[in-house]
């Protein structure tokens, strides 16, 4: 299986090139489409994309951590963090589409 990696760069050129919007405009679409999710998760609420998948915002309990190296005990914080989840949709075409490429 060949590895390629999306950048934001190659989505931007892309989506020019297929729906035939410069450059510019696509760039300001991706941007601001990336600023509102993120913004979206940073107030606290989470952002669901039908047949893609959620961003969700999770709460990660406090817990008592341990620095093996200087024998110290450290309280880790609660805190929130970002995670994404793909729809059910999205996991299947993922696995169909592996079966295919392992066969061969």
């Amino acid at each position: 299986m060949n590895k390629v990696n999306l950048t934001k760069q190659k989505l931007i050129n892309t989506l020019s090139r297929k729906t035939g919007i410069e450059r510019v405009v696509v760039t300001e679409i991706v941007d601001s489409t990336f600023n509102l999710i993120k913004q979206t998760m940073i107030n606290g609420e989470n952002c669901y994309l039908r047949g893609f998948g959620s961003f969700i915002v999770k709460k990660r309990k406090g817990k008592v951590g341990r620095n093996i190296t200087k024998g110290l005990v450290v309280i880790v914080p609660e805190r929130y963090v970002p995670t994404w989840k793909p729809s059910k949709t999205f996991s299947d075409k993922v696995k169909s589409s592996n079966k295919k490429r392992l066969k061969a």
